[in-house]
């Protein structure tokens, strides 16, 4: 697990209803990376992924995007230690 990192991202904008959530996932598992990504009540997106620190960059980079239809007006990050609790990258239920 040596080199893998954390972050957990919370994307605000026009976010939900866009296919964000299962894009997002899409992209994840792309990257190699686990985790998993939800809806928030606020009208927000969560997500917590694990992999290589260049892998999160880019998919920090395709969050600040997502999908066509999303529109994201901000993306706020936390770093830290990589747990390996995930096996893959999953779609959660709405918090």
């Amino acid at each position: 697990m040596s080199g893998t990192r954390r972050v957990t991202l919370r994307i605000q904008g026009k976010v939900q209803g866009v296919f964000f959530r299962e894009s997002a996932r899409t992209e994840a598992v792309r990257l190699g990376l686990t985790g998993w990504v939800r809806n928030r009540p606020d009208g927000s997106v969560e997500a917590v992924a694990e992999g290589e620190p260049a892998a999160l960059e880019a998919f920090i980079g395709w969050c600040n995007r997502g999908p066509t239809q999303a529109r994201v007006a901000g993306v706020e990050r936390t770093d830290g230690e990589a747990t390996g609790e995930f096996s893959h990258f999953i779609v959660e239920r709405t918090s």
